[in-house]
C-alpha cells in the first residue's frame, strides 16, 4: 500500500479549501443581509423594543456606548429606530418586487404564447411604462393616489413590471422554438401541459435573479420617495422618512440623517451584490 506524500496531501487540502473560499465582499454582503433579516424578523434581538420612545432630556446626543447611533431631536434612540425601520423598508421593497414579478411574468408569458395582436398590445404597454424612469413613474402614480405605504408599494411594483415581463416574453419565444418542445408536441401533449412542464420553468428561470437585483432598487426607491413624504409618515421609523426628519439637523446632529442613510446604502449594495454574483454564476461567468 502506498502512502501519499505530505506535499501532495497539502496540495489536495488547498484545492478543496479553494473550492469553499468565499470572497470577502460576498461574506460582508451576506452578513449585512443576515443582520437586516434579523432586524425584520426579530428586531428586539438587536435593539430596544420601542422606536417611538422619546426622552427630551437626551435630545441630540452623539453616538456613544449607551446610544450607538446617538439620539434625534426628540431624544429617540436612532439605532433602535434604524433597526425597526428595516421592517418598513424591506416590506415595501419585497412586496413591490412580488407584484412586479407576478404581473410581469403573467404579461410576458401571455405575450410570448399568444403573439399577434395580444403580443403587440402588451409590448406597446411595456414600451409606454418603460419610457418613464422608475422613480418618476412611481412619483406620478402616487400624485394621483396620494401618499401612504400601500400606494407606494403599488407604484413601485407597477414601475418595475417591464423588466420582468420583457425577460419572460423573450425566454418564452425562445423556448417555444426549441427542439424538445417541438418533440413534445409530436407526442400529443396538450398546450397547457407544454406550458406547465416545458415553457414556464425555462421562461422564469432568471426571474429570481432579477428579483434579487430589483429588490435593492426597490428599497432605494422606497427610501427616496419616503424622503419626499410619499411613503410612511412620521413618526414611523422608515429609513427614508428618518432621512427627511434628520436633514434639518445636519449642522448640529449629523448622525440623525447620516446613519439611516448608511443603513439604506449598505442594504442596497449588499442585496445588489449578491444578486449580480448569482447572475454571473448563472451566466457561467467568473465570480
Amino acid at each position: 500500500m502506498t502512502t501519499a506524500s505530505p506535499s501532495r496531501a497539502l496540495s489536495q487540502i488547498a484545492t478543496y479549501a479553494r473550492g469553499f473560499t468565499v470572497a470577502p465582499g460576498v461574506a460582508v454582503a451576506a452578513l449585512t443581509v443576515t443582520l437586516v433579516a434579523i432586524a425584520v424578523l426579530a428586531p428586539s434581538l438587536l435593539a430596544g423594543d420601542d422606536p417611538l420612545a422619546a426622552d427630551p432630556r437626551a435630545a441630540q446626543l452623539p453616538p456613544s456606548a449607551q446610544y450607538w447611533f446617538g439620539t434625534d431631536h426628540l431624544g429617540r434612540d436612532v439605532f433602535t429606530r434604524v433597526v425597526h425601520g428595516a421592517r418598513y423598508s424591506l416590506l415595501i421593497g419585497v412586496t413591490a418586487v412580488a407584484i412586479a414579478v407576478i404581473v410581469g411574468t403573467l404579461l410576458g408569458l401571455l405575450a410570448g404564447l399568444a403573439r399577434g395582436p395580444v403580443d403587440e398590445l402588451i409590448t406597446r404597454f411595456l414600451d409606454v411604462v418603460s419610457s418613464f424612469p422608475d422613480l418618476l413613474l412611481a412619483l406620478v402614480l402616487i400624485s394621483f393616489t396620494g401618499p401612504g405605504t400601500t400606494n407606494l408599494i403599488f407604484a413601485l411594483g407597477i414601475a418595475s413590471i417591464p423588466r420582468f415581463a420583457r425577460v419572460v416574453r423573450a425566454q418564452t419565444l425562445v423556448v417555444q422554438e426549441s427542439g424538445y418542445v417541438e418533440q413534445a408536441r409530436t407526442f400529443g401533449l396538450t398546450r397547457a401541459t407544454l406550458v406547465r412542464r416545458h415553457v414556464l420553468p425555462h421562461a422564469v428561470a432568471q426571474v429570481p435573479i432579477l428579483a434579487t437585483i430589483g429588490l435593492g432598487t426597490a428599497i432605494l426607491g422606497a427610501a427616496g420617495l419616503s424622503f419626499l413624504g410619499m411613503g410612511p409618515q412620521p413618526p414611523e421609523p422608515e429609513w427614508g422618512a428618518m432621512l427627511a426628519e434628520g436633514r434639518n439637523y445636519l449642522r448640529n446632529a449629523w448622525w440623525i440623517a447620516v446613519l439611516p442613510g448608511v443603513a439604506v446604502t449598505a442594504t442596497v449594495i449588499a442585496v445588489s451584490s449578491l444578486g449580480r454574483r448569482w447572475q454571473r454564476h448563472y451566466d457561467g461567468r467568473p465570480t
